[in-house]
């Protein structure tokens, strides 16, 4: 009997000593085996590392290139509800058999000679690069997952690097040194081929390696950018849009669009996502731009479900950004935070950053070897002085616990981890 998918799974889960073990010698050499490397992805491939809006930029730029004709692959990580949503043709999830028979090439090939042992993540990694490879869309868009330069996707050179924003996050692995936190998102980069970053402030060691390199860089805020409202010029199509992004094409060309909708997501993200689209030989069509960005959806990130609002913000950064989005809303009768967060992510800070816009805090517990229960999380935001309900053992508990509780005039946030947001999604939809 063959193997299923969640077979898979559960076997990758345990085949190697550590669930992160940073380093490209052993992925390299397996996908060396798979000649991935022998002849490009795609068309054009999009690396996108950063602490925050990965998901999001590869979400608007999946979305900008369909809507401009192009076939596309899209991997991210990690995923809410099913491994499928990691790997997407043309905008959707790949099914069991495409992702089974990949691993089981992915097996072929790490036991054809003296094995090679690989986490959950890189054997994940080569399988969809395996798919990928085997469909060769015009852009493929891979999301780094921890840090860059030793990341299992980076063993794949790009045509195009994106750099998002650089923060503290993952200190265990990555220190907590913007600089050398900068130092390993530059990783990604590669000479003499364009780069695109999406922040306006990074750290030196990003721009020593530009310079190193010889990269073409395009910068937010100096070379492309977007503005609230067009200052000069009419929405055409009759579009009433909230903002303009100007930037430029691979030859050099300005391009500006006016009247663009608002995605729902960060803004600076979606210029990102512009960028990249025009440095791909392609024009940003004002039409096509509004399709997009008017129906691109990234579950978990400021996901509205009634009054409940899902978003996996589980760093300062990041929390800083949600806060500053509810803010601009009604404020209503009262803001609940129902909040879970692993061990080793800094909840104080997270809580510090949402605290203008919240109420009242229900802390829950989140299972596993590096989960933090919810009694010790009440312990620290009582100690920061908020006003906090009695804990709940799981994000489950929790959303059953406020549907009884809360009142309808209540606004319910759910955030601190993709754990947290994945079970609490699940649960309200089964409500």
């Amino acid at each position: 009997m063959s193997a299923t998918l969640d077979d898979w799974l559960v076997r990758l889960e345990s085949q190697h000593p550590v669930a992160i073990d940073l380093g490209l010698e052993r992925v390299a050499a397996v996908a060396e085996r798979l000649q991935l490397t022998a002849a490009p992805l795609a068309t054009r491939v999009v690396t996108v590392a950063g602490t925050n809006g990965k998901g999001s930029t590869v979400a608007m730029l999946e979305r900008l290139a369909r809507a401009h004709g192009l076939s596309t692959a899209s991997y991210t990580s990690p995923h809410l509800l099913r491994y499928n949503e990691r790997l997407c043709f043309d905008g959707t999830p790949t099914d069991d058999d495409t992702l089974v028979a990949a691993f089981e090439r992915v097996e072929q090939a790490r036991l054809d000679g003296d094995p090679i042992s690989l986490t959950y993540f890189e054997a994940g990694t080569l399988a969809a690069l395996v798919a990928i490879a085997d469909v060769h869309p015009e852009l493929a868009i891979l999301e780094v997952g921890l840090g860059g330069r030793l990341d299992a996707v980076n063993v794949i050179d790009s045509d195009i690097a994106v750099v998002t924003t650089i923060a503290r996050d993952h200190a265990d692995f990555l220190g907590d040194d913007l600089e050398g936190i900068g130092f390993e998102k530059a990783g990604i980069l590669r000479a003499g081929r364009p780069a695109v970053l999406g922040s306006r402030s990074l750290p030196q060691s990003v721009s020593t390696r530009i310079d190193a390199l010889g990269v073409r860089a395009h910068w937010l805020g100096r070379d492309f950018d977007h503005t609230d409202a067009a200052l000069d010029a009419e929405p055409d199509d009759g579009d009433e849009g909230r903002w303009t992004w100007a930037g430029v094409d691979g030859t050099g060309r300005q391009r500006v669009l006016v009247g663009l909708p608002d995605p729902g997501l960060p803004l600076d993200n979606a210029a990102v996502a512009l960028q990249v689209l025009a440095l791909c030989d392609v024009t940003p069509e004002a039409g096509s731009v509004r399709t997009a960005l008017a129906s691109v959806a990234l579950p978990g990130r400021l996901q509205w479900l009634g009054n409940w609002c899902l978003d996996v913000a589980h760093n300062p950064h990041a929390a800083a950004y949600v806060a500053s989005r509810l803010a601009r809303r009604e404020r209503p009768a009262r803001r609940i935070a129902l909040l879970g967060m692993l061990a080793d992510k800094d909840a104080a800070a997270v809580a510090a950053a949402l605290a203008p816009v919240i109420d009242a805090w229900l802390p829950v517990g989140l299972e596993g070897a590096r989960g933090r229960d919810g009694a010790s999380l009440a312990a620290l935001l009582a100690d920061e002085g908020y006003a906090t309900l009695p804990p709940a053992a799981t994000p489950t508990a929790g959303v059953a616990w406020l549907t009884a509780q809360a009142s309808a005039d209540d606004e319910i946030l759910v955030c601190g981890s993709f754990l947290t947001v994945a079970e609490a999604l699940a649960a309200l939809e089964t409500t």
